[in-house]
């Protein structure tokens, strides 16, 4: 099952799901709870916060994702509960924003929409925390989003979301001494994996079981003897409010700066969430004198909502426990050489993995990955030693730079230019001497007597190498010179292979592009065999853009 595409009523789905799967595990979630002090039961809050956002779409979701997704975002905005909730309904909020006047999105639409979140979750929090919901969610946008090429669909994409949703989560306790020392991960981050997992089940067309907001009732349980007319307030109170500014108080509403007000709040309380949405503010604040709050913002407009807990009856009544299984990939163990490779197609990526490649970085021409992209992959990999094969001369100083910024293993780039020499160097390599110099040297010497070419449709009309190019038509080319154009990718194949002498050589291996079309590859193996009698010639499903085909000779 391949989704490309999402409109509104699938995303409206997929909330649906997620606020399911949370519900499923709240309870889980509530007993995290540690960070900064007990303030409500993060599940709890989180599932009225996300479940508030479905009942805005459950009659019906428009079609357009923009309009579903703004109907989200503003119910998750007046249900919005503690301050995770808060924060996630300033995600979907983020989101919400990248999905504007768009009909249906692709995983690049959606993802410039996820990394919108990151930006308004950030800005609501005024004080932010490294090791939370915030690290979370920014770690496992950042991780998927770089995965992207052009074959990913949503299911690829929420399986790279949730691989790092997971393993970030399993993270915070290193962020936040207060998780260490009670042995749990961040309450927060285990929620927003429930949500995505919950997601992922909608998308995958799994059947969801929707409870309803039953949470509505964690106020009943409240035990009012656990503050006594002896007992000291120490943590104050949870204070959070809906505002709708009024232009009595504050004028016109266009020219108001919320600023000044937000920095008052977080003079005067703690644990600060505060943002403005058109004429509403809402804040969430820890203060151990609401009145002197509320009296302040009451001067600025009317409250459409109030909600005043006492955090001592929720400390009192808190029991932590970890009962939050990660799912996430385990480390592997440590090794003394790793390998990295640059690919671009299914068939070649799985060609060098076989080959003996730990991590295939998703590029190519035109597809130039990220130093970001080589980090994630040496920190996957896990070893003392890292080989990298860039297998571009433009990707080679991106891969030199990344090498420069790791600092937990010794990294060598080894400058190959094509995947033909990456090929035939991960045919040829042996890394038994142990000699990190030694292999790199023999790689670079086993590249050197690899050729290889090209076969491409022309894309404009020029005179090169002394070869006239026609728009539409195909080209061969090798090393950056153009040695044959013709109209058909077989002729420019067979000029290519005559120009690169293939009699010299004892294999030619020809790699079939994502565009290429199965009898017109056979016929061309079979044109190329008969021509080099005493060349043996391999024929490779690569599955990479751009190139129709891809010689290897060596």
């Amino acid at each position: 099952m391949e989704t490309k595409t999402l409109n509104g009523p699938l995303f409206a789905h997929m909330v649906e799901g997620g606020a399911a799967r949370l519900n499923n595990n709240r309870v889980i979630v509530n007993e995290l709870n540690v960070f900064p002090i007990p303030d409500g039961d993060t599940g709890d809050n989180m599932y009225m916060t996300i479940d508030s956002g479905y009942s805005a779409v459950a009659d019906g979701a428009y079609d357009a994702l923009g309009l579903t997704s703004k109907q989200i975002a503003r119910g998750m905005l007046l249900g919005a509960r503690g301050n995770s909730g808060v924060i996630l309904s300033r995600i979907f909020a983020g989101i919400s924003q990248g999905f504007e006047g768009v009909e249906s999105a692709d995983v690049r639409t959606f993802a410039k929409a996820m990394e919108r979140g990151v930006a308004e979750s950030y800005s609501a929090v005024q004080t932010p925390v490294e090791g939370t919901i915030l690290t979370v969610y920014s770690d496992a946008v950042r991780y998927a989003n770089s995965r992207i090429h052009e074959g990913t669909d949503f299911q690829a994409y929420f399986e790279d979301l949730l691989d790092e949703l997971r393993a970030s989560l399993d993270r915070t306790p290193t962020l936040l001494a207060v998780l260490k020392e009670a042995g749990v991960v961040d309450s927060g981050g285990a929620g927003l994996v429930y949500i995505a997992e919950g997601m992922q089940d909608a998308l995958n067309g799994i059947s969801i079981v929707h409870g309803g907001a039953d949470a509505e009732k964690k106020g009943d349980k409240s035990n009012l003897n656990s503050f006594t007319e002896d007992s000291v307030l120490e943590f104050g109170y949870c204070t959070e409010f809906l505002l709708r500014l009024q232009t009595a108080k504050v004028g016109e509403l266009s020219a108001f700066d919320e600023k000044p007000l937000i920095d008052w709040i977080i003079a005067n309380g703690e644990s600060v969430v505060a943002f403005r949405d058109g004429s509403i503010l809402k804040v969430h604040v820890h203060t151990m004198a609401p009145e002197k709050i509320l009296a302040h913002c009451h001067g600025y407009g009317e409250f459409l909502s109030l909600k005043i807990e006492n955090m001592m009856l929720q400390h009192n009544e808190t029991t932590i426990r970890n009962n939050y299984v990660s799912a996430a990939k385990p480390q592997k163990p440590r090794k003394k050489f790793g390998i990295v490779a640059v690919a671009a197609g299914d068939g070649i990526r799985q060609t060098f993995l076989d080959l003996g490649a730990d991590a295939v970085v998703d590029g190519g021409q035109s597809m130039n990955p990220s130093a970001e992209s080589f980090l994630e992959a040496f920190g996957e990999i896990n070893a003392e030693n890292i080989l990298v094969y860039p297998n571009n001369s433009n990707i080679i100083l991106t891969a030199n730079q990344a090498a420069k910024l790791y600092e937990n293993a010794c990294v060598r780039v080894i400058p190959s230019k094509s995947i033909g020499e990456c090929y035939a160097a991960l045919s040829l390599l042996d890394t038994s001497s142990g000699d990190i110099d030694e292999i790199e040297n023999s790689s670079i010497e086993i590249m050197h007597s690899v050729v290889t070419g090209t076969v491409s449709k022309a894309c404009r009309n020029t005179e090169r190498d002394g070869v006239s190019v026609k728009e539409g038509d195909y080209i061969g080319f090798s090393d950056g010179t153009i040695f044959s154009d013709a109209a058909s990718a077989k002729e420019a194949a067979l000029k290519l292979a005559d120009s690169l002498s293939a009699d010299d050589f004892g294999i030619l291996m020809l790699v079939c592009g994502k565009e290429s079309r199965p009898d017109e590859a056979q016929e061309i193996k079979d044109a190329l065999q008969k021509a080099h009698k005493l060349t043996e010639v391999i024929l490779l499903d690569g599955g990479q853009p751009i190139y129709e085909y891809i010689m290897i000779l060596e």
